[in-house]
């Protein structure tokens, strides 16, 4: 016990994580009575609310989201299911790719032709694809989730200051006041992140699961840091500043679903004009502001490095994200429309994006109908992302700190 102790006293140093002169006491909450400081016990909060976000994402889905997509013509029935033969199932649960060099041995075992086995390995891998229902739903719930917090979060900032003027976030810190929206504002999108790092394990698999899985977790890492710290305000402005573009992504994909094509062009196109402004544009502002604005303003202390340096990896993503998105955006310039999902895993898409149909030997068959490459689905956000959920990510907000998320 004594080893703990003594390891959580070295870890919280107050010369790592405060600036100079300043203890946990002194921000502590009940210290002065002219501010009302960040409590890090209310971290706990995310996680149960974190619940009532999948009910709500559940009774959504399930009695509103799911009849509309089913009313618009969207299809909810999946392929045919692959025949139950025990020794090609441990096969397939070892890869879902099919390496032809296991063809002639799974071919004795099984006692099945070559060919046999592979139209079985097609229908194996399609009956694990949701159906287009079930992406048209999660995509929505991820829309309209975006849309309140952005909303949200513009009403909650509109009336402070360093919503105006970075600058702002670091006068008079840390003795800054965290008020009652704020609160909500921090509780209720970290509760969505607890939400999404969960629900990432059984949503539509992507072809960025791991960058967004790390998306979910620094997020969750920097707003909580943020609010250990007292950092709240340049916290806010990056969780809002990451939700506005995963609106546009989520409802591109959703409308792609729907057969919407031109609608999912024009949406798209307003996307990635917003996603370079804020996530290229806004986003560096604040990471400017928190490396050269504010050591001009407050001391420096170790922890700044680590928020700074985190922020860095989220911009790193975005760059990443962003080079994808424009990938697609060149990709509908030569073709005329939104084709490929460039998230969804190859077994996910029966299709590639040129709109020809795969044959399990390697060779391919045109597809006559012009619209049948798969998805636009993106980088999320949500964020962020994120291109992205925001939280592009998917976004993605992100969390905090010297500039969260």
């Amino acid at each position: 016990m004594n080893i703990i102790n003594k390891f959580s006293s070295a870890f919280w140093s107050t010369d790592i994580w405060l600036p100079p002169n300043t203890t946990w006491a002194d921000i502590a909450p009940g210290s002065r009575p002219d501010v009302v400081y960040a409590d890090y016990r209310d971290l706990i909060w995310p996680i149960p609310l974190a619940a009532v976000v999948m009910l709500v994402r559940y009774t959504l889905e399930r009695f509103w989201i799911s009849p509309v997509g089913k009313s618009l013509g969207i299809r909810s029935s999946r392929p045919k299911k692959a025949a139950n033969v025990p020794t090609l199932e441990a096969a397939y649960a070892k890869s879902s790719r099919l390496d032809h060099k296991w063809l002639a041995p799974l071919s004795k075992q099984a006692d099945m032709t070559e060919r046999q086995i592979e139209r079985w390995w097609r229908l194996r891998r399609a009956q694990d694809k949701p159906s287009t229902l079930v992406k048209f739903c999660e995509n929505t719930w991820r829309c309209i989730y975006y849309l309140y917090s952005f909303i949200f979060g513009v009403i909650v900032l509109w009336d402070k200051p360093w919503f105006w003027d970075v600058k702002s976030c670091w006068y008079g810190y840390p003795h800054q006041s965290v008020s009652g929206d704020i609160w909500w504002y921090y509780m209720i999108s970290m509760s969505f992140y607890w939400s999404l790092t969960g629900t990432q394990f059984f949503d539509v698999k992507r072809k960025d699961f791991w960058q967004m899985f790390i998306h979910h977790m620094v997020t969750l890492l920097l707003m909580s840091l943020s609010w250990v710290c007292n950092l709240h305000r340049v916290g806010s402005l990056v969780l809002v500043v990451h939700d506005c573009a995963d609106i546009f992504l989520e409802a591109a994909k959703l409308t792609k679903y729907a057969n919407y094509q031109k609608v999912c062009d024009a949406i798209f196109a307003i996307f990635t004009v917003v996603w370079i402004v804020t996530r290229l544009g806004f986003y560096p502002r604040i990471i400017y502001s928190s490396s050269v604005e504010a050591p001009r303003i407050l001391p420096m202390f170790p922890a700044y490095y680590i928020f700074n340096t985190l922020l860095l990896m989220l911009l790193v993503l975005h760059v990443i994200w962003t080079y994808m998105i424009l990938k697609i955006v060149v990709d509908s310039l030569q073709k005329g429309l939104m084709s490929g999902d460039i998230r969804s895993s190859d077994s996910e898409d029966l299709t590639d994006s040129s709109g020809n149909v795969r044959v399990a030997n390697g060779s391919t068959r045109s597809k006559s109908k012009s619209g049948s490459a798969a998805a636009v689905a993106g980088t999320g956000t949500g964020t962020t992302g994120g291109a992205t959920q925001r939280k592009v990510n998917n976004h993605t907000a992100d969390g905090a700190t010297t500039a969260t998320k």
